[in-house]
């Protein structure tokens, strides 16, 4: 037998060769696994292996979201000021407008369709539904969808019904989806812009759509207060169509 020993003893260290290489391999190649996370990519644009949480804000789990909408517009100098300031802070919001004041002003109208806000009804007249009314209403919904369309090119699918009253058969009559609120500073009393922001930022939550109106130097203010404000908070300012169905 000790003639085979030196054959045993090559065989056994080829063995012990073998097994330290598998072992070894995996931390041997670890050093490239950075390089092929890099090559995917996160919807900001910036490779997932780059994104420094902190630095960037990119934090899904934190990030909620919120809609501001604006009523009774649009103004001819105040929703400027607002579109504004929207559009540099990279905030879109809803603007429920008036047919009447959209048949004086489609130029703001244009500008808020090309900028990437939601558009929606809010009656020509800004007249309230009774039960006395209700072709009327329905008449005005009509006309001021056909003058938003003559402006915009697309058709109006949302609807705020002027001091909430609302017929759920209209839903069907005009394929419309209607537009309340669950925060409402009523900025449209007091010309105090930071009670205004005070009172929305004091109660907004996630998926809340805030009530407010570009008619008004004050709200507009306050509405650009309450967007800085709820940014550095971790929200993002979205159109109520995503809140609604998103």
């Amino acid at each position: 037998m000790k003639h085979y020993d030196p054959i045993f003893n090559i065989l056994y260290v080829i063995c012990v060769c073998l097994t330290l290489t598998a072992i070894a391999r995996p931390f041997l190649t670890q050093r490239a696994i950075p390089a092929i996370a890099s090559s995917h990519f996160h919807p900001s644009g910036l490779p997932v292996a780059s994104i420094d949480p902190v630095s960037s804000g990119l934090a899904p789990a934190d990030i909620r979201r919120t809609a501001l909408t604006f009523d009774d517009g649009p103004h001819p100098v105040y929703t400027e000021q607002l579109l504004d300031g929207l559009k540099e802070r990279g905030v879109h919001a809803t603007f429920f407008v008036t047919g009447e004041h959209a048949e004086l002003h489609p130029d703001i109208i244009r500008r808020m369709h090309d900028e990437g806000h939601l558009i929606g009804n809010h009656t020509y007249s800004h007249i309230q539904l009774t039960a006395s009314n209700r072709d009327q209403f329905k008449n005005e919904l009509i006309q001021t969808n056909e003058i938003l369309y003559e402006i915009t090119g697309e058709e109006i699918q949302y609807v705020r019904p002027p001091y909430g009253s609302w017929d759920k058969q209209l839903e069907t009559d005009l394929n419309m989806f209607p537009v309340l609120w669950n925060v409402d500073p009523l900025d449209w009393r007091t010309a105090n812009a930071n009670r205004v922001a005070k009172a929305v930022i004091s109660k907004v939550s996630e998926n809340d759509i805030i009530l407010m109106h570009d008619y008004y130097d004050t709200s507009v203010e306050a509405a650009l207060m309450i967007v800085d404000e709820l940014m550095l908070q971790g929200y993002e300012f979205v159109t109520v169509d995503k809140i609604l169905f998103d």
